[in-house]
């Protein structure tokens, strides 16, 4: 006999569809209903709420063959699926972290696909894999961010087996997995969630309605997110979780969802006895999430640090648009790599008021805010969805490189940065219902052309081809200037294992010094110093030494380096006073 258990407070009568056949079920006081039904070990099922005959997929369903609007199918993994109990864990801090789309990675773009490009990430040396969403969403291809089936893995993709495979096969080749989970809001197809119980609130958030994490019946939900996350790292042995877009999460409550879901993290951590970690994507520039819960904080483990990433583009590309607008000085950068935030409690022009709080870099390292120069978000939210690498030369590549490896902080790079990929990264959906996938192209055109950009030149989601311009083109790896800044990301992530003092996780040990006009900048790391010049002309940098690493070999004298424009170079020095 099997147990089929729904959550569904709504509804006054809820039955249980099992291939075919409908079958009662008792409710509980507290909204649960249950049955118990003979049936095959991969039923297809759903339930049937009061007297619609519609059979609604569940909403811890484990797996969706036919769609987010189908029937469920019950699923459990095969007994020999696992091979990684010799996988020990690791922990993120100082690590470096590869974020991939599994669409897009490959031309085949599945978990399969993926694990055949592991071993180019080992030779690379990252330490982790940060897959985004992968949870059940409409239509064959997307981002992922409009999921709404958190339980189930996206089909297209090839399910839960195939997720298995791909997580067994990164353990075995050392390396460990993150998963971008989406908990703040719903995707617009599929969401069946609110017939079942107030898993909505009264609010919103830029991608619908919120989530209810603190009104009436709010325990529920709230449970509902802590077993989906903890069923990630779990059943799927997944090493930790990206968590998307918290400041989206309102939780009027005494203790945070946020909070209540590290703690108990971190007691599956001791049960499973390996790290797990979780990293929090936020806009609020706010240490709390990463201070530890003994001293008032949430205890999350790390979180993504845009103001790192926007002063070093800004300072190396030139840009000033938008969100630019306070960044790309030498001395915001300085101040961005040494304090963690730009904006800690200080006026944004941007936000129009003040934004942020200082980051105690006493107490917490550098090590729980991670640093990079691309992201899904800061390529797929442009216009075009153009990457650096289309727009800068080798050298500024390099020169980001270097900068955000060489930093005290955790590293991400973003799936191609490490050859400088000429693929772009564009927005794209694949939504069946028509008027839907109008109203997604029309609102990004919309959007955009608020900007001034031109509708026309704005890519068409919906369009296959947006989305196959978005994948890799793998052959770019080895050929000329591509293959030399791999080259040269191998050699920097190197770097960050075999030299102590770029292991040190605390800003205050680090000094910097810049020269404004002449367009240089220089990260002192205990003996090592890492020289990079911004301008296209070549500089005299005061400061001297062995030569450890270079994009172009530099002129080192007695008392100075002369370095190229637009390169790096890093040296083991005695500081020239």
């Amino acid at each position: 006999m099997t147990e089929f258990t729904v959550w569904a407070p709504k509804p006054d009568r809820v039955r249980v569809d099992v291939d075919g056949a409908l079958h009662e079920m008792t409710r509980t006081a507290d909204g649960w209903w249950r049955a118990e039904v003979s049936c095959r070990a991969d039923a297809r099922y759903g339930f049937v709420l009061d007297e619609d005959a519609t059979v609604l997929p569940d909403p811890r369903s484990a797996r969706q063959p036919d769609g987010v609007h189908e029937r469920s199918q019950l699923w459990q993994p095969a007994p020999d699926a696992w091979t990684d109990a010799g996988w020990a864990g690791r922990s993120i801090c100082g690590g470096v972290i590869y974020e991939l789309h599994t669409g897009t990675f490959t031309p085949d773009g599945t978990f399969d696909a993926a694990i055949e490009k592991l071993d180019h990430l080992v030779d690379l040396g990252v330490d982790f894999v940060e897959l985004m969403p992968v949870n059940a969403f409409n239509g064959t291809y997307g981002w992922g961010y409009d999921g709404v089936l958190w339980y189930a893995v996206h089909e297209s993709y090839g399910g839960p087996d195939g997720l298995i495979r791909l997580i067994d096969a990164c353990h075995a080749r050392g390396l460990g997995v993150l998963i971008d989970a989406v908990f703040n809001h719903l995707g617009p197809s599929g969401n069946y969630l609110p017939r079942f119980g107030p898993y909505l609130s009264a609010g919103s958030n830029p991608w619908g309605s919120s989530i209810n994490l603190s009104d009436a019946d709010a325990d529920e939900v709230r449970t509902y997110i802590i077993d989906c996350a903890l069923r990630w790292m779990r059943d799927f042995h997944a090493d930790g979780l990206r968590l998307d877009a918290v400041h989206a999460l309102v939780d009027t409550t005494a203790i945070h969802l946020l909070e209540e879901l590290a703690a108990e993290t971190d007691a599956l951590a001791e049960e499973l006895g390996r790290p797990l970690s979780l990293i929090a994507e936020s806009d609020l520039n706010d240490p709390r999430l990463i201070t530890p819960r003994d001293r008032g904080g949430f205890g999350l483990t790390a979180q993504w640090d845009d103001d790192v990433h926007h002063a070093i583009h800004t300072a190396v590309s030139g840009e000033r648009q938008g969100y630019y607008a306070d960044f790309g000085s030498l001395a915001t950068l300085a101040q961005t790599l040494k304090h963690g935030y730009f904006h800690a409690g200080t006026y944004s022009s941007f936000r129009h008021r003040r934004h942020g709080r200082p980051l105690d870099t006493a107490t917490i390292p550098g090590t729980r805010l991670l640093a990079y120069t691309v992201t899904h978000d800061q390529v797929g939210n442009r216009a075009v969805g153009d990457r650096p690498s289309q727009l800068l030369t080798f050298g500024q590549l390099a020169v980001k490189a270097a900068l955000a490896l060489g930093s005290p902080y955790t590293a991400m790079l973003f799936m191609g940065e490490e050859w400088g990929s000429s693929s772009p990264f564009q927005f794209f959906s694949s939504h069946p219902e028509p008027e839907l996938a109008r109203a997604t192209a029309e609102g990004r055109k919309a959007e955009f052309a608020e900007h001034g950009w031109d509708a026309d030149e704005i890519p068409d989601p919906q369009d296959p081809e947006t989305f196959l311009r978005s994948k890799l083109n793998w052959s770019e790896v080895s050929d000329g200037d591509h293959d030399r800044l791999h080259r040269t990301y191998r050699e920097l992530i190197a770097l960050r294992r075999t030299e102590p003092d770029l292991a040190d996780p605390w800003l205050d040990h680090m000094s910097i010094d810049f020269d404004e006009q002449q367009r240089w900048i220089v990260l002192h790391r205990g003996a090592l110093s890492i020289a990079c010049n911004l301008g296209s002309d070549a500089v005299s940098v005061p400061v001297t030494g062995e030569l450890v690493a270079a994009w172009e070999d530099p002129d080192i004298a007695s008392g100075a380096t002369v370095l190229a424009g637009h390169s790096f170079a890093i040296l083991r020095t005695e500081r020239v006073q």
